[in-house]
């Protein structure tokens, strides 16, 4: 039986990771942010999670909290065996990453325990950091903490930008998470896992001024 995935994410950033469950696994449903206001006219606009899940035949749900009975009820009935969270934007309570029989994993742009939290590529390069890269971990409650299942690091040129890291560390994280998957599928056995260690930084959001 291929691996039963819920998969929650929002911008560009997770549909590479998106397509990687899809190639090893079933993807049951996607969880993504409520459609937004976007652009000059303020229309509201669906993720590009969205827009990939419905091309593909996927069922969406758009809860604006997982902290309901009702919303964890809803999780429960998709009967995941994994969780897949790649820059959804919600916090997860411990009910829901308690649902799924392996638990949760997260695709997490930086080398943990460095530049925990929202803005990991743009905190790295402001930061003149020389290598960064991406983390695959278990998920737990606390913000970025969870131990690391797999990391592969990347230089940062002198001539890259925000964007140019962006996605190269989207396409790292689809390539750690489609080996990871590749690998439950085949021994339907929990990873090895690797405590973060000490030295954690955080990630503030940007501001506008920034």
């Amino acid at each position: 039986m291929p691996l039963r995935i819920v998969f929650a994410g929002t911008p560009d950033f997770a549909v590479p990771s998106f397509r990687a469950c899809g190639d090893i696994g079933d993807v049951v449903a996607a969880y993504t942010q409520p459609d937004r206001p976007a652009g000059r006219g303020r229309q509201l606009a669906a993720s590009p999670v969205k827009q990939v899940a419905l091309a593909a035949g996927i069922a969406v749900e758009q809860p604006e909290s997982l902290k309901s009975r009702e919303a964890q009820e809803r999780l429960r009935e998709f009967a995941p065996d994994l969780l897949v969270v790649v820059a959804y934007g919600l916090l997860l309570p411990q009910a829901v990453l308690d649902i799924p029989r392996f638990g949760a994993w997260n695709v997490h742009a930086s080398l943990l325990p460095r530049w925990r939290g929202a803005a990991p590529i743009q905190r790295a390069i402001l930061a003149g950091d020389a290598e960064t890269g991406v983390c695959l971990m278990q998920m737990e409650r606390g913000l970025d903490t969870g131990p690391v299942i797999a990391r592969r690091a990347t230089l940062i040129a002198p001539e890259d930008t925000g964007g140019s890291l962006h996605d190269r560390l989207a396409a790292i994280g689809a390539e750690l998470l489609r080996e990871a998957l590749g690998e439950l599928a085949r021994t339907h056995t929990a990873p090895m896992l690797e405590p973060q260690g000490d030295g954690a930084t955080y990630a503030h959001k940007l501001d506008k001024a920034e």
